[in-house]
């Protein structure tokens, strides 16, 4: 029997397949009843006309719901078309289109290892689904067409590469609005050692994701959600902090993934989000970033200089870390000024693979670079152009590169922030610790994006007019008047002998192809 509709529509369904007589007998039965048949038949129509109004009521509810959630999908979209839409018109941002023979260093770079890097982040956007690029935007959506093409275009020469760059990409440089450069720093992978049990020398815990972070959505936010929660009787309460957990509140739960020899190398892995831990039985595991507790990320180096310890010049990762090793119970205080702490997950990389990033893919050391997730697309090649302290404490070397947007981090902030990948191992770290320079951001933006040229009609303000006589006006600075390379020099970006991990002794300033570090050899080419 049929239940679809209620008892009135069953009574129904049944009344017309009743006989005259059947009738008969129960309006005989209703009497004998005293149960009045009028009433019946008159109350039973006004049901049915309750239960109509009802569901037409429903239907108007439903009717409007889809149109609610179309709305708040069209407003979640201009949103996310208004953060990460085109490159061109980035809030906070200024930029001035240049031309390719303006780009410092262009010429001379490998552009087959760019290539490579960026046929990396095309797989994924080519697998990609049309409503998923249709939800990422127009730059996602460009690349997607880039990445058509250059997949086709295989196999390149070196020149050939280099063209392909210049055919569907324009070059434009970028910086925050009122700032002349971006400003780059560096990051590496540690390698430190480690143990799967506690012990008297490994005493200090990576551990996993705690299963009750709890991820929180904004509600006017249409981002990723926001870790950093946790639930206590059915409320939820910020997250342990850094000092909390270092203190035991995540002790018994089984979180443990490795325990490492100190508390410093474990911060600094945090910082770095991904690790290489070599066991105690000679065996590496590779572990990446998996969520974090949800408090503000801060760099606790401004403490060192605030206290005089440093000068703001002289500030790296070798400092930091030289001090808190000098001075283990200031040092402890000064790690807690940092309340973000990161929770990590074991992958199955080999040991020589290279870390993935946020896109999902392994990073390529010296091509890769982190940039704010929330403005800029994973895929998107961007040259850099900055006096880097790669062999000594101070700037000594041109790093002019094509890189590739393949990470995030929490301090990656701005239109023209990047982190630059290193790789892993000692000589990674020592670089990277160094980077805090500023230098030129320049976007390779598709031509799908700018077709008919509107950037040509934008540019950086000129710069203010020092003070001098009535009628004077001061000439523009070029945008590295403040270290000019030794022209004699210049041509040895093209030599071949500057291969990758090759730095150099001379204390001329250089200018360095691949700086670092050595390529894996058990690592294929993409």
């Amino acid at each position: 029997m049929e239940l679809i509709g209620g008892q009135d529509v069953i009574k129904q369904k049944l009344l017309p397949g009743l006989n005259a007589r059947r009738i008969g007998w129960a309006i005989l039965a209703a009497a004998a009843l005293a149960i009045p048949v009028v009433a019946v038949a008159s109350t039973k129509p006004a049901s049915r006309q309750d239960d109509v109004a009802k569901s037409e009521t429903k239907q108007a509810r439903l009717a409007k719901k889809p149109a609610k959630e179309k709305a708040a999908k069209s407003r979640k979209a201009k949103s996310v078309r208004s953060t990460k839409a085109n490159p061109l018109k980035m809030p906070n941002s200024q930029i001035e289109p240049l031309a390719w023979h303006e780009i410092k260093g262009w010429m001379e770079d490998n552009h087959s290892d760019a290539y490579s890097a960026f046929l990396a982040s095309c797989r994924p956007i080519l697998k990609s689904s049309a409503k998923a690029r249709a939800e990422r935007g127009e730059t996602y959506r460009a690349l997607f067409e880039v990445c058509g093409r250059a997949m086709a275009a295989l196999p390149l020469s070196e020149a050939g590469t280099r063209k392909f760059f210049e055919e569907n990409f324009r070059p434009v440089r970028v910086s925050a609005l009122g700032e002349k450069d971006g400003f780059f720093t560096g990051y590496y992978e540690p390698i430190i050692e480690g143990s799967r049990t506690k012990s008297d020398v490994y005493t200090t815990p990576l551990y996993r994701r705690p299963p009750d972070l709890v991820t929180q959505r904004l509600r006017r936010s249409h981002g990723k959600g926001k870790a950093g929660k946790r639930v206590v009787k059915r409320t939820s309460a910020p997250y342990y902090d850094r000092a909390q957990i270092e203190d035991g509140a995540l002790d018994g739960r089984g979180l443990e993934i490795v325990w490492v020899k100190s508390p410093i190398d474990a911060f600094f892995a945090e910082i770095q989000g991904s690790v290489r831990v070599r066991l105690d039985d000679g065996k590496v595991i590779r572990l990446n970033y998996a969520d974090k507790n949800g408090h503000a990320y801060t760099a606790v180096g401004r403490f060192l200089i605030e206290r005089g310890y440093v000068s703001k010049e002289e500030i790296s990762m070798q400092k930091i870390r030289e001090y808190m090793e000098k001075f283990p119970e200031e040092g402890k205080k000064l790690r807690r000024e940092n309340k973000s702490f990161v929770f990590f997950r074991e992958t199955d990389l080999s040991e020589f693979e290279e870390a993935i990033g946020a896109q999902g893919i392994s990073l390529t050391a010296a091509r890769s670079i982190a940039v704010d997730r929330k403005l800029h697309t994973y895929g998107m090649p961007v040259f850099v152009n900055a006096y880097l302290p790669i062999a000594s404490e101070k700037p000594d070397t041109w790093f002019r590169r094509l890189m590739i947007a393949q990470d995030t981090g929490g301090a990656i902030v701005g239109p023209a922030r990047a982190d630059i990948y290193l790789g892993a191992g000692d000589e990674a770290e020592r670089a990277a610790g160094r980077f805090k320079h500023p230098g030129q951001f320049v976007m390779l933006v598709p031509n799908e994006l700018d077709p008919d040229g509107e950037a040509d009609g934008i540019r950086l303000p000129l710069p203010r007019p020092l003070e001098a006589s009535p009628g004077v006006v001061a000439k523009r600075t070029t945008p590295e008047a403040e270290v000019k390379p030794d022209p004699k020099l210049a041509s040895s970006a093209a030599d071949a002998s500057l291969t990758t991990g090759s730095i150099g002794a001379s204390k001329a300033k250089r200018i360095v192809n691949v700086p670092l570090p050595k390529t894996r050899p058990d690592r294929q080419t993409p």
